[in-house]
Order: C-alpha cells, then structure tokens, then sequence
C-alpha cells in the first residue's frame, strides 16, 4: 500500500537535506537559472565572446552569424529577482508508489532550487497551500533563509490534509507579493480545470510564472497483473474496489489527454512549464527548462 505520512526528524533531516541540495544545485544548475531569471527592466549592453564556460543556449546566432564569432549578448543594471515558491501539500501529495512520496520529491526539489537561488545571490520565499496557505515566508537572502525554508518544508504538521484550492494562493499572492516576483509554482495539477487555468491567466498578468508539475507513475499508468486493487479519493476518504485492466486504457488516455491540454494552456498563456516522474531525477528536466526560457527570452 502506499504511504499515507510521512515522519521527519528535524536535525538529521536538515543536514542530509543541505548535503543534497548542495550536491545537486550544481554549478551548471546556478549557472542556468543566472542566465534567464535576470530580473524585468534589463537593457541590452554589449556582446561579448563566448567561453567554454558560458552556457551554449545563451549563443545569440544571428548576431554571430554576421560576424562569423560566437557572441553572447550582456546586459546591464542586472537587479536581484525575488523568487517565491508556491508547493502545494494537498492530501494528493501524501500518494507514493515509489522511495519516495510526491511530498517527499517536492520538498527535495524546492531545498535543491532554493539553494541555488541563493548562490545565485536572490530572494527566495515559500507558501504551502491546500485548502488555504498553510505557512509562509517572505522572499529572503543568505544561508538563515535556506534553514528556515528547510524547517517549514519539512514540518509535518503541513501535510496533515486538505484539498486543493489554487484561488485562495491567487488571492494571497496579489496581497503578498511584489509584481516583479518571479512564482514557481510546484503541483501534481490532478485537479486541473477551466477554473484553474483562469487563475494562471490572473497570475500572468502581475508575475512571472514557472509551473513545475510532479506526478508519481501511479497517477498516469495502472498496475498490470494486480488483480482487485482498493483506491481511495484522497479528498473524501472514500474507498472503491476496482479492476485496473478494465479501465487501463480508458484512464491513461484520460491523463494524456489533461496533461496535453495543461502544457497547451499554459504555453498559450507564456508560463515557463516541465513536467517530472518521481521515480526519476529532476536536475535534467530543470536545467531543460531553464535552458528552453534562455532561448525563449533572447
């Protein structure tokens, strides 16, 4: 069965979790998250030649084509940004099939994004949001920041349950948050909807978003060769005895579908979007979507 909670014991957690972020915000992580997150208000300076160290996705071709050099483009007046991840611990995130539950990856993959924000020499803050926002903290800098997120992450009394309710973070973040802050919003979006993608066009026109959407194999794929298998609606608790081969492929066409349409709509809409397996690692897909905004925004 999978787990439904999961226990944290505060200090070794926090080590062992500074130790991963650390070995996992890599040096090519920092370095595409300072190539894109650059702050609005930016003016163009100068070119400049490319090195091996620079970040091949920040080429600007045409104008090395013209000169027949490779030329990356600088900038001026660069400003702090100030990052806010908004995490959703819905009763949804206490679901694992795999090592570990989606509230488990997410925690790991915002301290690992946090610590590189802050080597990066920005802002960070965090909401944790269900039925309401759980807990906060406003954007910071410095190595206390990152502790503090850490503890909030990591409490949980956060994820005792709830359903989700994206409008109540909408209405917090507008009375929260500065309108050049750069939102990372991190959700399994199971329970995506015409309401929700008004919400996304709401946020876009104050913020800059990022969606990153977290999904354990479970929630795309059924068990083959399982037999009776009991499922429970992590909202109501209620329970059901299904056979997965008869409704196998009926349910997968189902979520690929909805996960098509959310990549469609927030595309439209101009949100930067990944999506990530929990039995997979993430530092790929992020530094994928890092590099898939540098090329947008040149």
């Amino acid at each position: 069965m999978p787990k439904k909670f999961f226990k944290v014991d505060l200090v070794p957690a926090l080590k062992r979790l500074e130790i991963l972020a650390k070995g996992l915000a890599s040096s090519k992580i920092i370095g595409a998250y300072k190539s894109v997150f650059k702050g609005k208000g930016l003016e163009f300076s100068d070119y400049r030649g490319y090195t091996l160290e620079d970040d091949a996705a920040l080429i600007d071709w045409k104008a090395s084509a013209r000169t027949n050099e490779l030329l990356i483009r600088q900038y001026t007046e660069e400003r702090e940004v100030n990052v806010f991840f908004l995490v959703d611990c819905s009763s949804r995130m206490l679901f694992g099939s795999t090592e570990k539950l989606k509230a488990e990856y997410n925690i790991e993959l915002v301290a690992s994004l946090t610590h590189a924000i802050l080597e990066a020499g920005d802002s960070v803050g965090l909401a944790l949001y269900s039925d309401n926002v759980k807990a906060k903290i406003l954007p910071s800098r410095g190595k206390t920041q990152f502790y503090e997120i850490i503890k909030l992450l990591l409490n949980p009394s956060y994820y005792e349950g709830g359903g989700f309710d994206f409008q109540s973070a909408v209405k917090f973040i507008f009375n929260y948050l500065k309108e050049t802050s750069v939102i990372i919003v991190v959700s399994d979006f199971l329970d995506w909807s015409d309401e929700l993608e008004k919400s996304f066009e709401l946020l876009k026109t104050k913020f800059d978003i990022v969606c990153i959407m977290v999904r354990d194999p479970r929630d795309r794929i059924l068990p083959s060769g399982a037999g009776e298998i009991v499922i429970q609606d992590p909202k109501s608790g209620r329970t059901m005895l299904i056979e997965p081969e008869l409704i196998k492929e009926a349910y997968e066409n189902v979520v690929k579908e909805q996960e098509k349409n959310i990549r469609n709509t927030l595309s439209k809409e101009g949100v930067d979007f990944t999506d990530i397996q929990t039995d997979k690692p993430f530092i790929k897909p992020i530094i994928n979507l890092f590099l898939k905004r540098a090329t947008r925004w040149r």
